[in-house]
């Protein structure tokens, strides 16, 4: 069972899960024995319905190595890791998968199939990564993107962006997120374009070009998250001191912000790729059990959002 060893806000999302039927799942590739186990788990706890895909060999060698049961969980056998990534692509747009699960393969190669122009899952919108954060020191779970795809966003990509975030803070239950929107400076200055771009996006939101969600910025990280800070510097703000989202200025900035929360700060992250036809769980080796459930949780509930309407599709 998931480890509560954290403050409780990842349970929160495991609790609004129970009364939710299973999502079935795309597995790509569990062909090591924590990949593997993690989907397993996640089953076990009814959240989704796994589809292995992977060579059939490799995953009951995972299973072997890691004393798991598969039971009686379909195996969808595959030569390599670029085919799992394919046909796991394919159970989503033959309508038997809801959700990608990635496994012990590369994060470019799952996301070159889901981006293929002709047999993958893209949609309007541009493809981001949130991680959602359960920081011991912060009041709530709070939601930190684009820190693992989109390098150096534009304007327009940083529209989709933030859509993709305030959309899943939505299937989270949240009724109007907010979202602050990080530069080094809580000023606007042409010498940065982080800032104007945080300008431009708070006029969009006005305007309804980005719906859903209070906008503020530019804030710097401390007026941000500390109220006191922000009046501190004079800033009148709904967003500062409780925000639900951070919006980082670029991929460097937003990988190294959830970091440092996790290593210095002892925060759990679960990740989640949206703006394709489905939710993408992107796990890593170094994941503990909690987080990659977190991670299964918070798919499990957009996956549902999509499904009754509660947010719209990209």
């Amino acid at each position: 069972m998931i480890q509560k060893t954290g403050t409780g806000k990842y349970e929160h999302l495991l609790n609004r899960c129970k009364d939710l039927e299973p999502v079935p799942t795309a597995v790509v590739h569990p062909c090591e024995v924590t990949a593997l186990a993690g989907a397993l788990e996640a089953a076990e706890l009814g959240l989704i319905l796994p589809f292995l895909v992977g060579p059939i060999e490799k995953i009951e060698k995972a299973a072997r190595d890691g004393q798991l049961e598969l039971g009686k969980t379909p195996i969808i056998d595959t030569q390599h890791s670029h085919e799992s990534a394919t046909k796991a692509v394919e159970l989503v747009r033959e309508g038997r998968a809801e959700i990608l699960m990635k496994g012990s393969l590369h994060t470019d190669e799952l996301m070159a199939a889901i981006v293929s122009r002709d047999r993958g899952l893209r949609t309007s919108r541009r493809i981001s990564h949130v991680f959602v954060m359960d920081v011991p020191t912060y009041h709530k779970v709070l939601l930190i993107t684009d820190g693992a795809i989109n390098i150096a966003p534009n304007l327009e990509d940083k529209v989709d962006i933030c859509q993709n975030a305030i959309g899943l803070a939505i299937s989270l239950g949240l009724k109007r997120p907010k979202v602050a929107i990080l530069a080094a400076v809580e000023t606007v200055t042409s010498k940065m374009q982080a800032t104007l771009d945080a300008a431009a996006l708070c006029k969009m939101a006005e305007r309804g070009q980005i719906k859903g969600a209070i906008l503020d910025g530019p804030l710097a990280f401390d007026n941000a998250i500390s109220k006191e800070a922000a009046i501190t510097k004079g800033i009148i703000s709904e967003v500062a001191g409780d925000p639900d989202i951070l919006l980082a200025p670029d991929l460097e900035s937003g990988n190294i912000l959830a970091k440092q929360l996790s290593f210095l700060a002892n925060a759990d992250s679960a990740g989640l790729v949206l703006g394709a036809r489905v939710p993408v769980i992107l796990t890593s080796r170094a994941d503990s059990v909690r987080a990659r459930i977190a991670s299964c949780a918070v798919a499990v509930l957009v996956a549902h959002a999509r499904r009754t309407m509660q947010v719209e599709p990209a």
